[in-house]
């Protein structure tokens, strides 16, 4: 609906471009077939007659317009479209000056008629290609529109596609952590179920809206309980420091951009450990550049950054492609890791009020 909205608009745009284009040509031929009178200080009406054999001409080429997109239509080669238009800028020309020469009579010599016929083809052809290109114009314009339409639904079924693959594995691992708390802390575990079911509903709501955005108030709630839930089976050993910017609470973001770099400190720092690690999340508003960054790190075992690279594992790779694809190159994911160093994830987003 709004392609043809625009492409009206642009018809009838050029259509008043078409009358004052004939307007303004018609006002400088009546203003030359009487220059010599207006030398000598009259206006001779009488001189400027032939001015109004014009008129018919114009119309006549606007019918240039239906012709041109009944062409357009029959997709016509290059080739046979020039032989079209040679064949009707001189039938064009020859047929408006035989109907004036039937109506003055044939006053004139023949060859007197060569070059006005010449004129007329000439525009003809200007007029002609002038349709051709307004067309040719808004051809483009909707293949662009289609190819823009078709790349947005790639992305957004890409985008489903990564986020489908998150919610099992979210949902794996949580099951996964609860089943090992209920051997050896079953009331722990009836806890972690309840806690479980609200982190459920959360992941169903982003699914019912159709929309995966979230605030990040939201998202850190989220992680919140996700990480009171890992702390019923870790207990002390788990230690979480928050650094949270206030004026970020109501930034939007893809829903799950948090948690699973959360889960990945947890997985990698803490499941293989007995001793106590410390967990640090931190939330930034960089106004100047437009930015929020996030960033989450542990103190564990950190990694050799070359196996990080090599390394397929979803949480944090599902997570980087969808920043490129919501954000392109303003979405980022870096890595800060090394082995003994701790691992440290940074995300940054453009700034986006929910």
């Amino acid at each position: 609906m709004e392609l043809q909205t625009t492409e009206r608009m642009a018809t009838a745009r050029m259509w008043r471009i078409y009358a004052c284009g004939w307007l303004a040509y018609l006002c400088l031929l009546a203003i030359a077939l009487q220059a010599d009178d207006l030398r000598h200080g009259h206006v001779n009406w009488r001189a400027s007659a032939p001015v109004f054999w014009s008129l018919p001409q114009a119309l006549f080429l606007a019918l240039l317009w239906p012709l041109s997109g009944w062409l357009e239509r029959k997709r016509l080669g290059l080739g046979s479209l020039i032989v079209v238009h040679i064949v009707g800028a001189f039938s064009y020309p020859v047929a408006i000056y035989s109907l004036i020469a039937a109506i003055n009579g044939f006053s004139q010599a023949l060859g007197w008629y060569v070059w006005p016929i010449l004129y007329g083809a000439m525009t003809y052809g200007v007029v002609a290609a002038a349709f051709h290109v307004v067309r040719l114009n808004a051809t483009r314009q909707r293949q662009a529109i289609a190819i823009q339409q078709a790349h947005a639904l790639l992305v957004a079924s890409e985008l489903n596609a990564l986020r489908n693959k998150l919610n099992p594995h979210f949902l794996f691992n949580t099951l996964h952590s609860i089943i090992a708390l209920t051997r050896r802390n079953p009331e722990a575990a009836e806890t972690a179920l309840f806690q479980f079911s609200d982190m459920l509903r959360y992941v169903l709501d982003t699914e019912k809206s159709g929309s995966d955005r979230v605030t990040l108030e939201d998202e850190l709630r989220f992680v919140r309980d996700y990480l009171e839930l890992e702390s019923l089976r870790l207990g002390s050993r788990l230690k979480i420091e928050w650094e949270l910017d206030i004026d970020a609470a109501r930034i939007a973001l893809p829903a799950l951009s948090l948690q699973p770099l959360v889960e990945n400190s947890i997985k990698h720092a803490f499941n293989p450990h007995s001793r106590p690690g410390l967990l640090r999340i931190r939330t930034r508003v960089d106004d100047e550049a437009g930015l929020l960054s996030m960033t989450i790190g542990d103190d564990g075992p950190g990694a050799d950054p070359a196996i990080v690279k090599q390394s397929n594992g979803l949480g944090i790779r599902t997570v980087e492609r969808r920043l490129q694809l919501e954000y392109g190159a303003r979405g980022i994911l870096s890595i800060d890791t090394a082995p003994g160093a701790g691992f440290v994830v940074t995300m940054s987003i453009p700034l986006e009020s929910a």
